[in-house]
């Protein structure tokens, strides 16, 4: 199985080594990029095959990964429109609808993916929805490639995909939010800057690592935590006299607004 993909950068390279990871050959794998520094380093980390050109790095590919930013994949993929002879297509571009990829690509065998940027460490959550031509067995080569860097959500509705942005895709910069202030309010309480970081992030690793582990729901965990009249009691009733779930559900939605808007826009370029 040889899998070409369209643009060398971060999501690329992050899923170009859980897939080495797990057992895929180099050899199996090509990289087109633009950049002749990103070429000589994918070639150097990864012993892949490289290629600057489009039309020459597709030739005997299955799957054609596009990495590329999404205001550029119109273009790459009618370019590719005319060479392309059944392969699965696997779009990471964010945005970009199943049916303006098919129309600029000629192809119907097209799986949507949305990773977040865990996946850089194989800690990745990604969205999936396939266009009804995929077949089963292209789903399931879909699906070990985005397992490669993290967990995997199949959608059966794409429109699906503006929710799993805004609360995965865009996720860990609420996550990093909430450290960060977390990390203020330490040093407002006295903590110098390093123990304010070591406390806040070993305190998110392990919340989570905690509510990963165990099958209660994290309401049923918060409120183990949360003793009548202590410590932890008088902070939620803070949050909660703030509405700070009301913000971050506003926020969330806000994030699943804009993918919308970002369909409609990037369909229309």
């Amino acid at each position: 199985m040889k899998i070409c993909f369209i643009g060398g950068g971060n999501m690329a390279t992050a899923l170009i080594g859980g897939l080495l990871g797990k057992g895929f050959s180099s050899a199996e794998i090509c990289v087109v990029e633009i950049s002749a520094e990103n070429r000589a380093r994918l070639q150097r980390d990864f012993a892949v095959r490289v290629f600057e050109s489009t039309a020459e790095g597709i030739i005997g590919s299955q799957i054609i990964i596009f990495a590329v930013k999404p205001q550029q994949l119109r273009a790459v993929a009618q370019e590719l429109a005319t060479s392309l002879s059944g392969q699965l297509l696997i779009s990471i571009a964010a945005g970009i609808i199943t049916t303006d990829l098919a129309r600029w690509s000629n192809c119907q065998s097209i799986v949507r993916a949305m990773p977040n940027t865990p996946s850089l460490i194989q800690s990745g959550m990604t969205g999936l929805y396939a266009l009804p031509a995929v077949t089963h067995t292209q789903r399931e080569l879909a699906q070990n490639i985005l397992a490669a860097v993290g967990e995997t959500l199949w959608l059966k509705d794409e429109a699906m995909m503006d929710a799993v942005t805004a609360i995965s895709g865009s996720g860990p910069a609420y996550v990093f939010y909430f450290i960060e202030a977390l990390q203020q309010a330490a040093q407002k309480l006295g903590l110098n800057a390093d123990d304010a970081r070591r406390l806040s992030l070993a305190t998110f690793l392990g919340a989570s690592k905690l509510a990963t582990s165990s099958d209660e729901d994290v309401s049923v965990l918060r409120a183990r935590v949360t003793s009548k009249n202590g410590t932890t009691e008088r902070a939620l009733l803070s949050l909660s006299s703030n509405h700070v779930a009301e913000h971050i559900a506003q926020a969330a939605q806000a994030a699943a607004t804009r993918s919308r808007e970002m369909g409609v826009e990037l369909g229309k370029t």
